[in-house]
């Protein structure tokens, strides 16, 4: 009987020993690991996951979508979810255009279905309901006008997403939207179950941004741009189109040989201007007192001697030859380098300096773009006795890029006074409340009233009569400066040249202020009046012929009796759309009386049509858009100059 006994006692202790581990084991679970094993299991039924926010888009002034950002969708089948399996496959496989045989056999055989698309919203709108079916939305980054402008606007990084280039990385604070979050359960084999109360934090989008870029302008600028760099095999060029009055950039272009365009050197390279800085010299002369109007120094044939130290000289030469004496404005007028060379000892280099770093060289413009070159303005203590003052009157010994030319010239077209470029015009939140509005910011005023009147007629001779005469339009007053310098490389001139244009636009009171620069043209002349200057008259001969244009509607001719009128005039329907051009394109000693044979522009678009006529000397009446149907009078016809001929197109 003891034996049975013993047995029984020692299953007995077993079973207690065992209860008392089972219950040491739950205490230790509940009462000390609680918290971090329901933390676990919590991870492991629940998944946090980040809703992207819709990055803000990015216009140009008048509202054409340059960046935006598109929401695509990808589709996920959670089988065990489906509830009519036959119902599902039919409008999945319709509304994604899947085969349904295959879409059927992996909804029966796969524990969660998934099709990566991207797919549309429309696509994904009859799924919507469906118990099951999980479209996950997305964005993606596009940018409708390829690339017009797609150095300024620049590109998202493709590892981070975030602004990676151009305007993208400057304005990334601006455009980034907030992540929500959201909550989603699984199952114990880890399927996504529906949660009602799935989203935790709604993403906020980014904020819209507005430039001051005008889209035709650009497209107007990239183009002549192409064609230039092509025509001339330069190695690359900068155009900016600035406006005088506000700052606001209304074109940028940068290109290399190639038709490269991913660097944007106008903010980024500076270059040696050449004559283009005889003005700042001017400035500091006229601003100082230490020129009037009748002061000359002698022109030397185009040569001179200037000492360099106690037993060297360097001779100075000019391309346009004078023999006898020289104004200032004439040496500015004829681009004289043995004139200005003279007139800038009239200078001490402190004086000399100050003008340059007045006129914003040396340092950063402020615009809202990475990486913004400040150009090269040596201290004056550096500067080689006699000779450096010669050099930088005549735009040598000091680097500046396309937009510092630019804003300098911009200080002279708005009375003196400097104001910081910009290329942002305004921010809105993604409800449309505006945050920002662009106003004009007055950096300093660098020079008086009357000294920025005498070189705006300076300027206007140099177009009139002197180097820039290629730039001249026909019933316009156009004022510029034209500039040809030797490029640097290796340590010494001569390795080719840069060849550039600076031009105000209107003369009588600018609206926009254009320069053109060329690294290195190749093909034919090198000098800036054969190269920048007829560029820059081409392209504001597009801008008049555009229907939209950031030129004001009140130009006035300054060069022929009729007034140049382009403006859009909207009749009530059901009549057609008409537009007047009064702008005669003609030299300034055609007569009336010439005659001149009607052009066949049968089949152009009207921005062609309108400017082969007007090359003719005629002016324009169009009726509609589109294509030109038929002219009166017409092809063929010989007329007098300054005709009106009518367009009527097909639409």
């Amino acid at each position: 009987m003891a034996r049975p006994a013993m047995r029984i006692s020692f299953l007995q202790g077993c079973l207690l020993l065992g209860l008392g581990v089972v219950l040491a084991r739950a205490a230790q679970l509940q009462l000390f690991q609680g918290e971090q094993w329901s933390d676990r299991a919590e991870k492991q039924r629940t998944t946090r996951d980040t809703l992207e926010a819709r990055r803000g888009s990015v216009y140009d002034r008048r509202g054409t979508p340059l960046a935006v950002t598109q929401e695509f969708y990808h589709v996920g089948i959670a089988p065990n979810e489906v509830k009519d399996r036959k119902e599902v496959v039919r409008l999945v496989s319709r509304a994604l255009q899947l085969p349904a045989g295959e879409l059927d056999r992996r909804i029966r055989n796969e524990r969660y279905v998934y099709y990566h698309g991207p797919f549309t919203a429309t696509d994904i709108e009859p799924l919507r309901r469906l118990k099951g079916v999980h479209p996950e939305g997305s964005y993606r980054r596009s940018y409708p006008t390829q690339s017009i402008a797609a150095p300024v606007i620049g590109r998202l990084d493709a590892d981070s997403g975030a602004g990676g280039s151009g305007l993208e990385r400057a304005l990334d604070d601006l455009l980034t939207g907030q992540p929500g979050e959201a909550v989603f359960i699984r199952d114990r084999l880890g399927r996504r179950l529906e949660s009602p109360a799935r989203r935790i934090r709604e993403p906020v989008p980014g904020n819209d941004v507005w430039l001051t870029i005008d889209y035709a302008v650009q497209d107007i600028v990239e183009r002549a741009l192409d064609d230039a760099v092509q025509d001339l095999q330069a190695q690359g060029g900068d155009i900016v189109v600035l406006d005088p009055r506000t700052g606001e950039i209304i074109a940028i272009a940068s290109r290399q040989s190639g038709g490269e365009s991913a660097r944007p050197t106008a903010f980024t390279d500076p270059f040696e201007p050449g004559s283009t800085a005889k003005l700042f010299t001017a400035a500091a002369l006229l601003r100082l007192g230490k020129v009037d109007s009748a002061d000359q120094v002698d022109g030397h044939c185009g040569k001179l001697q200037v000492a360099t130290g106690p037993r060297t000289v360097r001779e100075i030469t000019d391309a346009h030859k004078v023999c006898g004496p020289l104004t200032l404005a004439k040496a500015i007028i004829v681009s004289s380098n043995v004139a200005m060379a003279q007139f800038s000892q009239r200078l001490d280099v402190t004086e000399q300096f100050t003008a340059l770093r007045d006129f914003g060289f040396g340092s950063p413009t402020g615009v809202e773009f990475p990486s913004e070159s400040r150009g090269g303005l040596k201290m004056p203590e550096s500067w080689q006795p006699n000779y450096t003052r010669a050099s930088t009157a005549m735009g040598y010994e000091f680097s500046v890029t396309a937009l510092q030319l630019a804003t300098a010239y911009a200080t002279i077209a708005n009375d003196g006074v400097m104001l910081a470029p910009t290329l942002v015009r305004e921010v809105r939140a993604p409800d449309g409340q505006l945050l920002y509005r662009h106003q004009p910011e007055p950096v300093r005023r660098v020079i008086p009233s009357g000294v920025a009147a005498t070189l705006m007629q300076y300027l206007r001779m140099v177009v009139d009569a002197g180097t820039g005469e290629t730039a001249r339009l026909a019933n316009y007053d156009v004022a510029g400066k034209t500039g040809t310098a030797r490029r640097f490389a290796n340590g010494r001139y001569g390795n080719g040249y840069t060849a550039s244009f600076a031009a105000l636009f209107p003369a009588k009171d600018p609206q926009l202020v254009i320069v053109v620069k060329f690294d290195n043209p190749t093909k034919g002349s090198y000098y800036g009046g054969s190269t920048a200057a007829p560029v820059t008259k081409q392209m504001l001969e597009r801008m008049l012929a555009a229907r939209e244009t950031p030129l004001g509607q009140d130009l006035v001719s300054d060069a022929g009796p009729l007034p140049v009128v382009i403006r859009d005039v909207r009749p009530p329907d059901p009549i057609a759309p008409v537009t007047r051009v009064g702008w005669p394109y003609r030299d300034r000693d055609t007569t009336e009386s010439t005659s001149v044979l009607v052009p066949d522009v049968i089949g152009r678009g009207v921005r062609e049509a309108v400017l082969s006529l007007h090359r003719k000397g005629l002016r324009v009446e169009v009726h509609g858009t589109g294509a030109v149907a038929r002219l009166d009078p017409v092809p063929g016809s010989t007329v007098p100059g300054g005709t009106v001929v009518t367009l009527w197109t097909a639409e």
